[in-house]
C-alpha cells in the first residue's frame, strides 16, 4: 500500500486528534489492583554498605520481584520517589550522582519528587541530572523567572484506571541550598499550589498521589520547619496517597497522631492517615521499599496492605561465645547483576579517589543526624575546632545540617570527611562586636531540635532559656559588648542558609575560599590520632 502526502497527513491528524481523546475510565464493579512502590532520601547510596546493608543491586532484585509478582495477579504498579538523590556518600558526590540516576533508570523509576538536595550543586549539574533521567522529576511549586521549572504532575493508565503523581518540594530549600544555585527561582508555598491543582487533577484523573519533599511531622509539628505532608493533607482535599520524604524517617503510626518511635525493622507499619490521604515514607538511604496494596473499585481507592520491605538491614546477635555476628532482620535479598554490571566501574573509580589514609581516632566521632540535630555533639565540636584552627576565629558556629555522619573508630580516610561535610561549602568568617555576637546567638539559639538549622559551637559556653541567651562566654570569658570578636561559619550559613541571619553584607565578612572538608581534613591529620573524649561538647551548651 503506498501512501500519499494527503494521506500521511489525514493519518498524523486523526492520531493527534486521537491523543487528545480523554482516556476512558475505569470499568464498572471491577476491581483493579493497584501496587506503589516508594523510596526517598536516596543521598548516592547507590553501593550497600560494609555490612552489605541496602544498595540499588539488591534494591532491583526486590523491585523486580514485586512487579512479577503484582502482574502475575492481574495488578499494576508504579515506582516513586520522594527525593534528595544527591549528596551523602563521596563516591556519588564526586560523579554528580551519575550512577545513581543511572541505576534509578535501570530501576524503571516511574517519577520522583524534587528534593532541596537537587540543589546542592550548581544549575548545569542538575540540568545534566535532568537530561539523564528516564522518568519526570515533578515539582508544583518550583518556579522560574514566573514559570514552574519542572512538570507538576504526570498522568499514568493503569489498565483504564487514571493515576495522577503531582510533584512538591519543602519551601525551606530556599534558606538550605546555596543562593547561588537558585538565583531567580521561587520556592512558592506548596499547600497553596496543591489546594490549586488538586481539583484540577481530581477531574481527570480516578486517583490523586503526592509524590513530595516536604517531611512527615507527628500531628504537624514542625517547629520552625516549613508545613509537611500532615499539614498539607489537612488542609487539601481530595489527595489519596501522600509517597513522602525529607525527614528520613519510617512513617509509622502507633496510634492516631503518635509516631512509633520504636519501629523494628520487618515490623507492621501502619502508614499515617490524615483528612483521607493515606501518608508513607521509607525512611533513607534505600534501607527500606515501601509497599502499599491497593484495590479500586468503582471509585473507592482502599488501602489492602501496606509493609516496609527491609532491603538487607541487619541486627547484631550476642552467640553462645559471646561473640556478636549481624543477622538479616529479614530473608536476604540476591544483589542483582545487570546493577552491579552498571555500578561496579563507578564504584572502583571512587575508592581510587578516596581511601587514602589521613588519620585515625580511638573512638566514634558521633554525628549521626538524631544526635547532632538534637544536641551538642562531638562531630559538631570537632567540625567548629577546625573552623577555628585554620581561621584563627574566636569561635564557630556550625549548622547541624551541614555534618552528615558519623566518623567510626580506627583509621580514618578521606572518604570518611566527605561523608560528613560533602557539599563543598567553604570556610567565612566575620568580626562583630560583643552585641552583635550576643544578637546573632540569640538568633540561632531559636533554631528547633530536630531541623538542620540547630545550632552547634565551637570556643563558646551558652546557657539558654526559653530561646534566648541567658549567658555567653568565648574561650572562658564572659562576651563583652563592647569587644571584637572573630567568628567562623560556613559560607551557606553565613548567606541565610538554613534560616540564619545573613552575614554576607557586613563590612567584616571575608569568605576564605578554604573548603569545608579540605580544613577538616588538614585539621584530623595534624592532631591524629583524635581523642574523641577531647571534643566532647560535656556542659559547654545548656538548654532548659
Amino acid at each position: 500500500m503506498q501512501f500519499t502526502k494527503f494521506s500521511v497527513l489525514a493519518l498524523a491528524a486523526l492520531l493527534a486528534a486521537c491523543s487528545s481523546v480523554p482516556v476512558a475510565g475505569p470499568a464498572k464493579d471491577t476491581t483493579y489492583r493497584i501496587t506503589i512502590l516508594h523510596t526517598n532520601d536516596h543521598h548516592g547510596r547507590f553501593w550497600q554498605n560494609n555490612d552489605g546493608e541496602y544498595g540499588m543491586a539488591a534494591r532491583r532484585t526486590l523491585v523486580q520481584s514485586i512487579r512479577a509478582e503484582v502482574a502475575a495477579q492481574g495488578g499494576y504498579s508504579l515506582l516513586l520517589d520522594g527525593g534528595d538523590v544527591n549528596t551523602g556518600v563521596p563516591e556519588s558526590d564526586l560523579q554528580d550522582a551519575v550512577p545513581d540516576f543511572r541505576a534509578m533508570n535501570l530501576l524503571g523509576y516511574d517519577a520522583m519528587a524534587v528534593g532541596n538536595h537537587e540543589f546542592d550543586k550548581s544549575p548545569i549539574v542538575l540540568k545534566m541530572q535532568r537530561d539523564l533521567a528516564t522518568f519526570p522529576m515533578l515539582s508544583a511549586n518550583i518556579y522560574r523567572q514566573g514559570q514552574r521549572m519542572f512538570d507538576p504532575y504526570k498522568m499514568f493508565n493503569l489498565g483504564g484506571v487514571r493515576v495522577a503523581v503531582m510533584g512538591l518540594t519543602t519551601e525551606d530549600t530556599k534558606k538550605m541550598v546555596h543562593p547561588d544555585n537558585i538565583r531567580d527561582i521561587e520556592f512558592r508555598n506548596p499547600i497553596g499550589e496543591a489546594a490549586k491543582l488538586v481539583p484540577e487533577l481530581r477531574a481527570k484523573a480516578d486517583v490523586v498521589i503526592a509524590a513530595t519533599h516536604m517531611g512527615h511531622f507527628e500531628n504537624g509539628n514542625r517547629g520552625t520547619q516549613s508545613e509537611g505532608d500532615v499539614e498539607m493533607a489537612r488542609a487539601v482535599k481530595g489527595i489519596d496517597l501522600v509517597v513522602g520524604g525529607h525527614t528520613q524517617n519510617p512513617a509509622c503510626m502507633k496510634a492516631p497522631n503518635v509516631v512509633d518511635r520504636a519501629y523494628v525493622p520487618g515490623a507492621e507499619c501502619t502508614p499515617d492517615r490524615q483528612n483521607g490521604a493515606w501518608i508513607v515514607q521509607a525512611h533513607e538511604w534505600g534501607k527500606y521499599v515501601g509497599r502499599a496494596d491497593f484495590e479500586y473499585r468503582n471509585g473507592s481507592f482502599t488501602l489492602v496492605k501496606y509493609a516496609l520491605i527491609p532491603v538487607n538491614l541487619k541486627k547484631p546477635v550476642k552467640g553462645a561465645d559471646g561473640k556478636t555476628t549481624l543477622v538479616h532482620y529479614t530473608a536476604p535479598i540476591a544483589e542483582d547483576k545487570e546493577m552491579l554490571a552498571l555500578l561496579t566501574p563507578y564504584r572502583e573509580f571512587g575508592q581510587q579517589k578516596l581511601l587514602v589514609e589521613i588519620g585515625s581516632t580511638d573512638a566514634k566521632l558521633e554525628g549521626d543526624r538524631a544526635v547532632i540535630r538534637s544536641k551538642p555533639a562531638v562531630m559538631g565540636v570537632l567540625v567548629g575546632e577546625s573552623m577555628v584552627a585554620k581561621t584563627r576565629a574566636d569561635f564557630a558556629v556550625v549548622n547541624a545540617g551541614g555534618v552528615r555522619d558519623s566518623m567510626p573508630a580506627g583509621k580514618l580516610t578521606y572518604k570518611d570527611v566527605l561523608k560528613v561535610q560533602p557539599f563543598g561549602n567553604t570556610i567565612a568568617v566575620v568580626d562583630l562586636t560583643g552585641a552583635e555576637v550576643l544578637q546573632y546567638l540569640n538568633a540561632v539559639a531559636k533554631m528547633s531540635a530536630g531541623s538542620g538549622g540547630f545550632a552547634q559551637f565551637a570556643g563558646i559556653r551558652l546557657r539558654i532559656a526559653g530561646g534566648n541567651v541567658t549567658e555567653a562566654r568565648v574561650r572562658g570569658q564572659l562576651i563583652d559588648p563592647g569587644k571584637t570578636y572573630r567568628m567562623a561559619v560556613n559560607n551557606f550559613i553565613a548567606a541565610g542558609g538554613d534560616g540564619y541571619p545573613k552575614l554576607t553584607g557586613l563590612p567584616s565578612y571575608v569568605d576564605t575560599g578554604f573548603a569545608d572538608a579540605d580544613v577538616l581534613r588538614e585539621f584530623i591529620a595534624n592532631k591524629s590520632p583524635l581523642k574523641a573524649a577531647d571534643y566532647e561538647p560535656g556542659d559547654s551548651v545548656v538548654r532548659n
